[in-house]
Formats: structure tokens, sequence, C-alpha cells
């Protein structure tokens, strides 16, 4: 009988090879190979078997008994829009982020409500019970129906869930829970899949809707969310700017819904606040008849959403001009620069070039194009962009406005926030209907448009 192969792999990147070597030839860290246990040796963890499956047979599609997925309100209209109208009973959810953002805050404030009708599990890594207390009596949490429980080892906390039975088991975080079975250490890649995949079992084996929350750093480690976006059914990402109040949450995938929805909170003194309107909290302040501002409307998910574009344009003092892009994709707004310069007319070359997004979005549609080449000529030119009007469009190489998708409902959106002129291209896909009160401005490319307002 052949002897099998030892396997070794890397705790923190979890590459495998077939022999030890001092350095992981995939991440390059030192001292991190060490060998796989072998699987007959290992200890079973005792997970249970999805509820009512024997998944060691292939059935037919049609034995197969498929009725609608149960949904439940979480308490946070903006949390649930997020998830398509509501968490899904035995799905697992991860909430990611990076540390300070608000994500425990958001799992302790959705207790409150789901405490009313289930029972909650609130697993954490981080905080003893008494932390976890004091801030939800600050929060004003209901103390009804919550479980707390301080744990990091994972086959603990599978035991408790297999006594208490919750309906709803939050896990605070990921990269604090340990497999004792792995040699590797807590918040490894390898530790990270190997809890993921027990909790994985433990919501689809006893029905259990599991949160999942995760860090990540600014270097994009492996041991990131990342790697357990295909395990788990959603992902979502907790974003916003540490100076920033607002705080966005968005779908990055839903197996039950739309992904790139997005949700909206304030954070204050007495937690997260929803924001339903976003719109007009990022317009709040929007001084008038000021160069170098331009509104317009972006799709997030199926929600419109208003933004502010700034754009300060200003000669350069030294030899190489500075660029800087704050909430616009850099790439495309040296793209727009160059557009602008080339078909616009406009000598932009030996000007230092900024651009800022109001309330800390990130606009990655083309549909904020014009918008940008508005804010810069008015900062070019020093005239300030009418106050009552909004662009909309995407612009080509060649300087011509492009069409975009939903522009009923971006110009609609627009005519709700007050604005009474809004640019658009000459040319659009579908038939424009414009809503009672708003002036569409068509043009066929940015010469006109600068014509039409500068």
């Amino acid at each position: 009988m052949a002897r099998a192969k030892a396997a070794f792999y890397c705790t923190e990147c979890g590459n495998e090879t077939l022999k030890w070597q001092g350095r992981c030839p995939a991440c390059g860290a030192w001292n991190t190979i060490v060998e796989q246990p072998d699987k007959d040796s290992k200890k079973k963890a005792g997970l249970p078997a999805p509820v009512g499956v024997d998944m060691r047979h292939p059935r037919l599609m049609a034995e197969v008994e498929a009725v609608d997925e149960l949904r439940f309100h979480t308490g946070m209209n903006e949390l649930d829009r997020v998830l398509g109208g509501g968490a899904v009973k035995g799905s697992l959810v991860l909430v990611g982020g990076a540390p300070g953002i608000g994500k425990s805050t958001l799992m302790l404030q959705i207790c409150d409500n789901l405490c009313r009708f289930s029972s909650v599990l609130y697993v954490s890594g981080e905080e003893s019970e008494r932390q976890i207390k004091l801030r939800a009596q600050r929060l004003a949490i209901r103390e009804e129906g919550l479980y707390l429980y301080s744990e990091t080892n994972l086959d603990d906390i599978v035991a408790a869930v297999q006594e208490k039975k919750p309906d709803i088991l939050i896990v605070d975080s990921i990269q604090t829970i340990y497999n004792g079975d792995s040699n590797s250490s807590p918040g490894s890649v390898a530790q990270v899949k190997e809890c993921t995949m027990a909790l994985m079992h433990v919501a689809k084996g006893l029905g259990v809707t599991v949160f999942v929350v995760g860090h990540i750093n600014k270097e994009g480690s492996l041991a990131g969310p990342k790697v357990l976006e295909h395990m788990v059914d959603c992902v979502l990402h907790f974003e916003g700017e540490e100076h920033n109040s607002y705080r966005i949450l968005r779908a990055a995938k839903n197996r039950f819904g739309a992904t790139n929805e997005i949700g909206v909170f304030e954070m204050g003194d007495q937690g997260l606040i929803e924001v339903p309107n976003p719109s007009e909290a990022m317009l709040s302040g929007r001084p008038e008849n000021m160069p170098g501002s331009c509104v317009t409307c972006v799709m997030e998910g199926v929600r419109p959403v208003l933004a502010e574009v700034q754009a300060l344009l200003s000669p350069s003092a030294y030899g190489n001009s500075r660029r800087t892009s704050n909430g616009f994709d850099y790439n495309r707004a040296m793209m727009m620069l160059a557009v602008l310069e080339k078909r616009g007319g406009l000598a932009l070359s030996n000007c230092d070039f900024y651009v800022n997004v109001i309330g800390g979005l990130t606009l990655n549609e083309p549909a904020a194009d014009l918008a940008l080449i508005t804010a810069l000529a008015s900062s070019f030119r020093d005239k300030p962009v009418p106050f009552d009007l909004a662009a909309i469009g995407e612009v080509g190489l060649t300087g011509e406005l492009r069409s975009v998708s939903a522009v009923n409902q971006r110009i609609s959106e627009v005519r709700r926030l007050g604005f009474t002129k809004c640019l658009v291209p000459a040319r659009s896909t579908g038939k424009i209907i414009a809503p009672a009160g708003l002036t569409l401005i068509r043009v066929s490319n940015i010469r006109e448009a600068i014509a039409v307002l500068i």
C-alpha cells in the first residue's frame, strides 16, 4: 500500500505545497508553512447537516420542494432595502468594513427589533459581555430575548447554538474565531475559511440566520472578507470616511435580491440613524452662485441619488501640475480633463486640478461625466452654474454626449429635489418624459454644453 504524501500549507494565505519551505512562494511570508493535519486524525466537529436534505445522493429537480424564501424585517429599512426586502431565514450574511466604521453598532441596533419576535445570540470575540451590555444600554437596546456570549472557540460557539437554538446568530468578528483543530493563528485565511464553513453548516443545518462581521484593513489583506465571498449568501460592505458622519451600506453580492443597492446612515451619539432621503442630505449646505459646482444624478441599485461634484482649477505655481480626485475615479477624471482641453478648447495643462464629491459618495457611473465637465469649465472661467440646474450624461473621447440608462427615474428625482433645469444628451435610447416644472436642455457635445451654461 502506497504511503500518503504529506501536505503543507501557509497559515497566512492558505497556499498548499508538497514540502516544507522557509518562505511561502505565494505571499512571501517567512516561517508560516506548517504540515496539514491528517484528515483521519482530525476531530469531527459534529456540525448539523442541512435540514431535511440527504446530501449524499443526487436528486431530480422535480423532486426538490421549493417554496418562497421566508423573509423577516430587521427593523432598519435601509438594511432591509440592501438585503432585498429583509433577511432570509437560514441565510449567511457577511458585513465587512474597516475597523471603527460602525459594524458592531449596526448589528447591535437591529437586535432591538429582532428580539421582539425571535431569540438572538450575540457572540463577540472582541468585547466582554459587560462591555456589550453597557453599549446596548447607551443605544437603548431591549434585553428580552437577547443572549450574550463572549467566546472565540468555534466548538463552544456551535455547542451554544445547538443548546440555545436561537433564530438569529451574530458573530463579531470572524477574525477572532478559531478552530482548535487547525494549527494556524486566528484571523489567518485558513482559520477564517474553516470557521465560516462551520457557520454555513449551522445556518443551513439548523435554519439559523447568521450575520458575520468581518474586518478589512487598508492593505486589502487576504485574511479579509474577500476570501469568503463565494461561501456566504450576501456580502455587505460598510463604507465611510473617518471624519464624515455618513455611512453607506452597499450590497456586493446577494443571492436573494439585487446587487449594488445602498443604504445610507448617519453616525450620531445614539448610534446609526437611517437617512431615508440621501439626495437631500447630500445636497444640504450647497453654496449658491459659486463656480466649480454641479449636481448630477447617479443610480445606486434601483435608487436615484443626487450628488454634488465640485472642481477647482488654479494656475500651477510649479513645473508639474498637481492632480487630486476624491470620490471620483482618478483615471476617468484625468480622461475628462484631457477631453475638455482637446475638444472643449480650454487650456488646462498649466492648472492644478482638484475634484471632490460631497457626502463621501464614490461615483463610478459614466452618467456623472457631464457634471464633472461642467464643474471644471465653471471653475476655469470663474462663472457659476445655475443653482437650479443638474447635468446627466456620459462623455466620449471625441467630446460627444451619450445617453445613459434610467433617464426618466433620474430626472424625476432631479425635479423632486426642486431643480427646474436638467442638462441631458440630445440622443436617447428611449422616450424621455419630462415632469412638470422641469426644462430639459438637450446638447450633443461638451462645446454646446459649455456655451449654453457658462
